[in-house]
């Protein structure tokens, strides 16, 4: 993208600003303040907050981190937003880390790691990683119809994109714990949801922080060949984990990736 499609582009957005909108924001602090970047955990299309705050916002806190999560507009305990757009998702996001006390790592998950690659080219993050990224395309779109057809085609036409617990989860995870995840799915925007099929790359992020790319090469719903892509465009190889479903926050093993994420995160000067 050049300077002046830059210019023009950004000149629409402050002639056109995104409504605001109430949102949820769900959150778990350390018994100690020891002064480390506060973690943004950014839920996927039809999550909320809440699929965070079952495990990994207590997990981070416990390792020192504050942990908080958003629900994006639309989502969770949010204000309701049925024409929301991927912009409104990525102001959501830079509203709500601009307003923590320090400077944030943002982690997204699903279609929220595409939002948060958005919103990284106009929040200065200390790092940020990517679970099982969602960034579109036909190939995506195309690889969920196989898997899921009954719960995908609605989405093509803007009816709701229903994901199944065999796309979400292991089998290692009880079905009585899978049917309660899946039974509190909401939907993203229909306009949202186009997006995916036809949105513009993310611009570079402002001051090109560390970005760590994890997820599982059984993910249903994210290709291996995915996540070695958009690993690549930052520069590293993805984590795997293999053997988890895409909601790896929710799985049975959810412990294994929050923690490498939180030990990525002390290791790497720039995130701290």
């Amino acid at each position: 993208m050049s300077a002046s499609e830059l210019r023009i582009m950004r000149s629409r957005e402050w002639s056109r600003p995104v409504r605001p909108a109430r949102r949820e924001v769900l959150s778990a602090l350390p018994q100690l303040e020891e002064g480390r970047s506060p973690l943004l955990f950014v839920p996927g299309f039809g999550h909320g907050a809440w699929a965070f705050a079952e495990h990994w916002l207590g997990h981070a806190a416990s390792r020192g981190f504050p942990a908080y999560a958003v629900s994006l507009r639309g989502h969770g305990g949010s204000e309701p937003a049925p024409e929301a757009t991927l912009r409104a998702y990525a102001h959501d996001v830079v509203q709500v880390a601009a307003g923590l006390p320090r400077q944030a790592v943002l982690v997204g998950h699903g279609a929220g790691a595409l939002v948060v690659a958005h919103a990284l080219a106009r929040y200065p993050a200390r790092g940020a990683v990517l679970v099982a990224p969602v960034f579109g395309g036909w190939g995506v779109l195309g690889a969920a119809l196989r898997r899921n057809p009954a719960g995908t085609l609605p989405a093509v036409f803007g009816g709701p994109l229903r994901l199944n617990r065999g796309q979400l989860f292991s089998r290692e995870l009880p079905d009585e714990e899978a049917r309660r995840y899946v039974g509190r799915l909401g939907r993203a925007s229909r306009r949202a949801q186009w997006a995916l099929l036809g949105e513009p790359e993310a611009e570079p992020a402002v001051g090109a922080p560390p970005v760590l790319v994890l997820g599982s090469p059984d993910d249903r719903v994210v290709p291996a060949s995915t996540l070695t892509r958009v690993a690549r465009r930052y520069g590293s190889a993805p984590l795997l984990f293999p053997g988890m479903g895409h909601d790896v926050m929710l799985d049975a093993r959810w412990a294994e990736p929050i923690d490498a994420i939180l030990d990525w995160l002390e290791k790497e000067p720039a995130a701290h």
